[in-house]
Formats: structure tokens, sequence, C-alpha cells
């Protein structure tokens, strides 16, 4: 008897997070851009929206957002699967500290930056939201008939807390991009 009632109230809990909508996504990437010079592949990308409207009553309070880029360089196959060649991982947090009013931007992983400490909350969330000059790999160590593309996977989460129940709360937002396909050597 309990276990059936058990049951039924596991399954209507399932059902219901299944039929609920997830918040609206307002995260998006805006510029992704792939230099191929001849030295190295390097990759610009802004993150429009990094710190959504829910999450200015988390940030103000003093929760920690969290940003995390999974930047990935692919080598497209015509016959089979493509292949990854390099990934990076870049990840930053904002801090606003309630005693000072300060936002404060830091890199965790993927980049050694200095800390950014500013008062205003734009400039914060520009310096959390733009990679630029990111570092793939060097042009010498790819074939140069190869045809690549970079895969970009953005997540940005109050306390770095990314699962479905965060998402459908609202303290967590994901999206991802794909940058157009790019030869190594030159085309006349």
């Amino acid at each position: 008897m309990r276990a059936s009632c058990l049951r039924r109230s596991l399954f209507a809990a399932a059902l219901a997070l299944a039929i609920a909508a997830p918040a609206r996504a307002e995260l998006r990437i805006s510029d992704l851009i792939v230099f191929l010079n001849d030295h190295e592949v390097t990759v610009h990308v802004v993150l429009f929206a990094a710190v959504p409207d829910a999450f200015q009553e988390g940030i103000q309070s003093g929760i920690p957002a969290h940003v995390r880029f999974t930047v990935e360089l692919w080598q497209y196959n015509r016959y089979w699967r493509d292949r990854l060649l390099t990934e990076k991982l870049v990840e930053r947090a904002l801090v606003y500290n309630v005693v000072t009013k300060e936002f404060r931007v830091a890199s965790l992983k993927g980049e050694a930056r200095p800390v950014h400490i500013t008062r205003d909350v734009r400039d914060a969330q520009r310096v959390l939201s733009e990679l630029r000059g990111l570092k793939m790999t060097p042009a010498s160590a790819l074939d140069p008939n190869a045809v690549i593309y970079v895969r970009v996977n953005a997540e940005a989460a109050l306390k770095g807390e990314n699962t479905v129940f965060t998402r459908m709360a609202g303290t967590a937002e994901q999206t991802s991009s794909q940058s157009d396909y790019r030869t190594i050597q030159r085309v006349q």
C-alpha cells in the first residue's frame, strides 16, 4: 500500500517536472570570431546577458555569479565523425562586496589575469562576459588541408551550480554557438 502511494507521488513529481516550462533563456553568444594567422588560432567571444535580471538580487546580497566558457576546436571530417583537436575551459566569477560596494571579477580557471575591481556594474559585466584573444593551438600543429571550426558552450550560474533544477528556477542558463568552417590554407 505504501509502496504504491510512493510510486504514484514520484510519478506525479516527475510528470510535473517534465511538463514545467524552463525559465526563459536570455543568455546568448553574439560575437564568435576565429582568427587564423601564420602563428596560431585565436578566438574572441562575447556573451550577452551574462548576468540576467534573475541573478541581480542574489549578486547584490553577496552570492557570486560564475561564467564558464568551454571552447572547442574541431576538425571537420566528411565521411566520419568530426575530430576534437583541442579544448579550453575558462571560468570567471563576479562577486559583489556589500560593505565596500565594489564588484570583483576574478579568473578561476583557464587564464591568468589580474582581479578586476570596479564600482560600475556594467563594467563588471563587460569584463565577465568578454573572452578576448584565447589562443587555441599553434597553426603549425594543424593539417594545412584541414577544415576546422570552433564550438563554444557558455554557462552562467549563481554559485556555479548549473543543473536542471537551477535552470528551471532561473538561477542558471546555458547556450552554445558554432563558428563558420575555416581552412588553414589561404584560398586565392
